[in-house]
């Protein structure tokens, strides 16, 4: 079957629609044809060279490039094809896409960790996880896709187990959210921060998963969110979303947080950035009360080892710094709650996606988002 998907060629390329043919699923395999499509900043990453890993790790793929490849981590749509054996969804059910899978078998999913599911290690590049074969094909070369998806394309085959089935009268375009980003940001503030009623909290970046903390926070109970972003429109929707603070710089919110705080500072610092950088890590830490949580949501470049942080307040101060992926909680379980909070009017999703572009225009919605334009963009296929 040829599709059409919006591909990028090589580092630091543009995304362009190409022709793509694909194969029938296999087994454990499910063809979904795509609704909408979240356009993610991790997608970028992968352009930019941030994710990009040495030839010997990609070996162990099966691959020498992370390129060709098809973008879009974030989506939902219905299933038109299974393969055999697929236990989970049958043709007709809407789907979450989930860029980490979720086999239910392996320690950490059957520890109920499924955000760690071992099946992650396939998802940065290669063929299929079901029997190491390519469903994908662009000009006689197999074609990677993003995080084993690929969304922005107008079907994808994909494993079971990056699938999330949803309720059929859910809707579409906030499960393309929710499906990462949101989720990504929700989870960082309740189930990674664990923040507490009255506490104060950070968010350091308010974009697509700056706006799930800020979220998050709210519907935890924290008493002040001050939300920091040097782009005055993202600060207004902030305030819509929930915080109760907005501040253009990490220094401001530094010298406005003694006065907040009685002193004592923030419970809970949420780095939510487009880029993560070490550089970020000790502004963010002095930010922090004793006791103090710092959650490190956004993604880092794959060769980041340094570090700023004054190591005798971190452990003076009894300060705990976290990683997070997926906001450390099951897609299975977050997709659907999520979507639940949103149709009783608790989470906001609509109100973020500031444009909508068709397949053809992935590449201008990028732009606009490194324009500081964007919230969330989304890609809209006729379904």
């Amino acid at each position: 079957m040829k599709i059409r998907a919006a591909v990028c060629s090589g580092l630091r390329e543009p995304w362009k629609t190409e022709e793509v043919e694909i194969d029938a699923p296999h087994a454990h395999e499910v063809k979904v044809q795509m609704a909408y499509a979240g356009m993610c900043h991790s997608d970028e990453h992968l352009r930019s060279g941030d994710i990009s890993v040495e030839p010997e790790v990609l070996s162990v793929f099966g691959v020498d490039s992370l390129f060709p490849c098809i973008g879009g981590h974030e989506g939902a749509g219905i299933v038109v094809e299974v393969g055999d054996n697929v236990e989970t969804v049958a043709v007709g059910d809407h789907v979450a896409a989930a860029f980490m899978p979720a086999c239910g078998t392996c320690f950490w999913c059957a520890s109920g960790r499924q955000h760690l599911c071992d099946l992650g290690m396939f998802t940065l590049a290669g063929p299929m996880m079901s029997d190491m074969t390519w469903r994908h094909h662009l000009g006689g070369s197999n074609v990677n896709r993003m995080t084993q998806l690929g969304t922005f394309a107008d079907h994808m085959v994909v494993n079971e187990a990056s699938l999330v089935k949803i309720d059929p009268n859910a809707s579409l375009k906030a499960a393309a959210l929710i499906s990462c980003g949101i989720s990504t940001g929700f989870g960082s503030a309740v189930d990674r921060a664990k923040v507490k009623p009255g506490e104060t909290v950070v968010v350091i970046g308010c974009g697509g998963v700056g706006s799930g903390a800020l979220q998050g926070a709210r519907l935890a109970g924290a008493r002040q969110i001050i939300a920091v972003d040097p782009i005055p429109f993202k600060l207004e929707k902030a305030r819509r979303i929930g915080a109760t603070h907005t501040a253009d710089s990490i220094l401001e919110a530094n010298l406005m947080l003694p006065e907040l705080t009685e002193g004592r500072m923030a419970d809970v610092v949420i780095l939510t950035p487009g880029v993560l950088t070490g550089d970020l890590i000790a502004p963010a830490m002095a930010l922090a009360s004793k006791d103090g949580r710092v959650v490190t949501t956004a993604i880092a470049p794959f060769n980041q080892n340094q570090v700023d942080l004054n190591l005798f307040n971190f452990a003076m101060y009894n300060q705990a710094l976290l990683g997070t992926v997926f906001g450390s909680v099951s897609p299975r379980v977050q997709i659907p709650n999520l979507l639940r909070l949103y149709e009783a009017g608790m989470l906001e999703i609509d109100d973020l996606i500031t444009q909508e572009y068709s397949l053809d225009q992935v590449q201008d919605g990028y732009d606009d988002l490194a324009a500081g334009t964007n919230i969330r963009g989304i890609v809209t296929f006729d379904i």
